[in-house]
């Protein structure tokens, strides 16, 4: 009786079933790796519906970030700026610009200009911008050289781990209140201790209990 298989067939079904397993193996690592809280979003750059560049207004001109997210030392949330911010300064400069007919659109009409949100955070994240900047975090330790960005992009992962770190050592990331929003400023000395000095003089003791972010 002639067999079944051909000779060599088991052989070939080991090497067959090797390549599978290590090219779903492979697979599965990328996965998870792309997956991981320090990857996930990172480097997220959504297409605006107007071209506004951070680099020019917040760096050349030197807008202070304030200026257009006026409520991040007063609220929960860095207010994105309603039309009407925009037209101080557009009813007169470039007011005829192509680049800006939405934004003539939207102040004519009453219609917000639908901005795209880069750092996002789960509806189970509780994160609180007026606790942070008053403390002396400053814009940059989270959304990195914005007034380097001719299109905004997330730098950081926004991790619990990425808050942790920082609120187990926040230490180097802490400076005097008035500076939080110049991006470029570095103190003389080591951050490290002026942070430390920042934190006994305000009292400042960042949670790290479950409730502090989800509540």
């Amino acid at each position: 009786m002639s067999a079944i298989f051909p000779k060599g067939f088991d052989t070939r079904l080991r090497l067959a079933a090797g390549t599978v397993l290590i090219v779903a193996g492979a697979l599965l690592g990328v996965v998870l790796y792309l997956a991981h809280p320090q990857q996930v979003d990172t480097g997220y750059m959504p297409v605006q519906p107007v071209a506004y560049s951070h680099k020019l207004h917040a760096g050349n001109l030197g807008l202070d970030c304030t200026y257009c997210h006026y409520t991040v030392d007063k609220s929960r949330f860095a207010a994105v700026p309603p039309t009407e911010v925009c037209m101080n300064c557009h009813a007169r400069v470039r007011e005829k610009s192509p680049k800006l007919q939405l934004v003539r659109e939207s102040y004519a009409t009453g219609n917000p200009i639908p901005w795209v949100k880069v750092h996002r955070l789960p509806d189970y994240v509780y994160f609180n911008h007026q606790a942070h900047v008053t403390a002396g975090v400053s814009c940059v330790h989270c959304h990195g050289r914005v007034d380097q960005m001719a299109e905004v992009r997330q730098l950081q992962p926004m991790s619990m781990a990425f808050c942790l770190d920082c609120h187990r050592n926040p230490a180097p990331n802490i400076r005097p209140a008035e500076y939080v929003t110049s991006l470029g400023w570095k103190p003389e000395g080591d951050p490290a201790e002026l942070g430390r000095q920042l934190i006994a003089a305000k009292h400042i003791n960042p949670p790290q209990n479950c409730s502090a972010c989800h509540r």
